[in-house]
């Protein structure tokens, strides 16, 4: 049987079931109609043996959708975007949609350049981590009634949904936790950045510090920078800054160039200098002394992201636009607890 002429009915009435049921498994809906794995796995075998391939375009046109949904994010490769795309992707599938990705590397035109490319392409929505800037040309999307939800940071006056975590409280703790263990000279290490969620996390250490009446130490390097230039720029601060006894890292990759930083400079953990990363990372656990890290909530923020926009694909508007908030974990390792 050739493609061109074979249809989903074609396919229903050679395997003996309902058409539905070829349309659904096709459109990855099996589990979310309570089709049998055996059923599944008997069209999908039919469906490979004779070529088939469904009609998207066809399929597009006569539904108004393309089962399709635009992921931007700053790094898909990182330890955070990274795991979130593909929760998000595995929660998108089950629910017959596919993920297209991009990563913006923090520029703005590149973003807004992907952005375009993903609306002549017909997405039916997008999650958006953006880079500054992005106001207008997320906006003209809201205007064409494409839903879209941004996460990690805010972009101001938006009225559309977004998901993001706790930044300034929990930095706020954390901070406070160092002083608690005696730590008299906290620095902060952090990027040269506007988004709000670097702002959030400086403004949480800036807090602590004037609740205790601490003097604060701030370093904030750009974020294109490599992790050699990290490491010999925090190296340079802390030998300016010798009184420095605690550093809190705004991300986890600013704690590794630190972490490399640190033994160069032949300094004990947490004897000499104690440590705080903001986002965890495999390393920190396995890294002698363990590093404390602030733990974002993956798997709770990719299930949050992907319902709201699939309701809004799904089911139409709903208002007014949510902004939520998931907490993030402190946990404390050894890198920030004095020894007695």
């Amino acid at each position: 049987m050739s493609n061109k002429k074979t249809s989903i009915n074609d396919i229903a009435k050679h395997l003996n079931v309902a058409k539905s049921t070829v349309s659904f498994i096709i459109n990855g809906k099996a589990e979310a109609h309570r089709i049998s794995k055996k059923q599944e796995q008997r069209v999908l075998a039919y469906i490979k043996e004779i070529g088939y391939k469904p009609n998207y375009i066809a399929k597009s046109l006569a539904t108004g959708k393309t089962n399709s949904i635009g992921l931007i994010v700053e790094n898909i490769g990182d330890s955070f975007f990274g795991p979130i795309a593909l929760m998000i992707e595995e929660r998108a599938k089950k629910s017959g949609y596919r993920i297209i990705y991009s990563s913006t590397r923090n520029n703005t035109d590149d973003a807004v350049s992907v952005l375009q490319l993903f609306k002549d392409t017909h997405v039916d929505g997008f999650i958006i981590a953006p880079p500054v800037q992005m106001e207008e040309a997320i906006t003209e999307v809201i205007h064409d009634k494409v839903p879209v939800v941004i996460f990690d940071r805010m972009l101001e006056g938006m009225d559309t949904d977004y998901v993001g975590t706790n930044n300034r409280e929990v930095v706020e703790e954390a901070c406070e936790h160092l002083l608690e263990q005696k730590f008299k000279n906290i620095a902060f290490i952090s990027l040269t950045s506007p988004q709000s969620q670097m702002r959030e996390r400086l403004e949480g250490y800036l807090q602590a510090m004037r609740k205790k009446e601490q003097t604060p130490t701030v370093l904030q390097m750009p974020y294109d920078s490599d992790r050699e230039s990290y490491t010999s720029e925090i190296i340079h601060f802390l030998q300016t800054n010798p009184a420095i006894d605690a550093v809190f890292f705004a991300t986890n990759y600013l704690c590794i160039s630190g972490l490399e930083a640190i033994r160069e400079m032949g300094k004990k953990i947490p004897d000499d200098i104690g440590i705080i990363a903001f986002d965890e990372h495999d390393l920190f656990r396995l890294f002698s002394p363990s590093i404390t890290a602030i733990v974002q909530p993956l798997e709770q923020l990719s299930t949050a992201i992907i319902k709201i926009l699939l309701d809004r694909i799904d089911k139409g508007s709903i208002a007014p636009h949510r902004h939520i908030t998931i907490p993030s974990t402190f946990v404390i390792r050894e890198s920030s607890v004095k020894k007695s």
